[in-house]
């Protein structure tokens, strides 16, 4: 892959704050950046699909917006469909109606996975301990 060196004039504030994320991380700052400017950067070829986009949308949501993002779960009727689905599969097998729902639901439970990781990953650059799921304000 070709890379471009991009000079980037950042608020002290910011810059700090990255690179407090970088030295917790062990790793440097330039790793952060790049990885922040990855998921920021909207999703321009067609191929990446609607839900790229979704997730790079992410990074303009406010705080409590990510901290629900951050806590979305899929449906408990589509849990337990899933799991019904599993259950089936490994004692008789599935119809292909069947095999296509659990598909589609395990697409869904993926993609809620990943809302739930970059909303994560977009708090804790906010300064949030997400860890724990009763924070609701960045750490000083």
């Amino acid at each position: 892959m070709t890379t471009q060196e991009v000079t980037l004039n950042l608020p002290e504030a910011v810059y700090n704050q990255i690179r407090r994320a970088a030295e917790k991380a062990h790793r440097p700052v330039a790793d952060l950046l790049v990885e922040a400017v990855i998921a920021a950067a909207p999703a321009m070829e067609p191929s990446a699909g609607p839900f790229r986009a979704a997730l790079a949308q992410l990074t303009y949501l406010n705080d409590a917006a990510l901290w629900q993002a951050a806590r979305a779960t899929m449906l408990e009727s589509q849990r337990e469909r899933l799991e019904a689905l599993h259950v089936k599969q490994q004692r008789e097998g599935l119809t292909t109606v069947e095999r296509e729902e659990e598909q589609a639901l395990l697409a869904l439970y993926r993609e809620t996975i990943l809302v739930r990781a970059q909303a994560a990953l977009l708090l804790k650059q906010r300064g949030y301990d997400v860890s724990d799921p009763q924070q609701v304000a960045p750490l000083v």
